[in-house]
This record gives structure tokens, sequence and C-alpha cells, in this order.
């Protein structure tokens, strides 16, 4: 039977610098673009087009959220939302008889 954390452990990243550094150059990139210091002047889509004037912005906010979470910043806690508790059995574990 093979052993059932090795299974677990493998699925974990290992971070490197460069990796952070670049979700670090994403992060960045998205902030800017939605404080949007040029006043709209560095626009992807224009705001006017209806329904998907603001998919940029969208997706913009979802790169920022993905970025923090990265480095371990939990956005769901400012709206009263409780982080999930990581533990080792919260893994699947499929145990066949062979």
């Amino acid at each position: 039977m093979k052993d059932q954390k090795s299974g677990i452990e493998g699925k974990e990243k290992k971070r490197t610098f460069i990796g952070g550094a670049i979700v670090a150059a994403f992060g960045l990139v998205s902030g800017i673009y939605l404080l949007n210091p040029t006043a709209g002047v560095f626009e992807l889509i224009p705001d006017n087009i209806p329904v998907i004037g603001n998919l940029d912005e969208a997706a913009a906010v979802a790169i920022l959220i993905s970025c923090l979470a990265y480095f371990g910043v939990d956005i769901g806690g400012l709206f009263g939302r409780k982080p999930k508790k990581r533990d080792v059995f919260d893994a699947e574990i499929i145990d066949s008889d062979e």
C-alpha cells in the first residue's frame, strides 16, 4: 500500500524568488490599472461599451486578489468570512484494494 502522505506532499508547490517576483509584478500592474492614475487614458476596453466595458477592471480585480492570496493575504476576512483551515485530512484520499 502506498504511503498516503506522499500524495498530499507531492501536490505542494515550491515557491521561488522569480515566481514571487512575477506574481508581485502582476499584482502591481493590476493595482496601478485599478487606481487608473491617468484618468482613463490607459484603458484596455472603454467603459462606455455596454456589458463588456467593465470586464477589464473585473479581470484586474481577479488578478489582484489572486496575487494577494499567493502571498497569504485573506481578502475574505474583510467581509466576515472565516478562513479555511488547511489540514492534512482535507485532501481526498482514495483507498483501493488491489
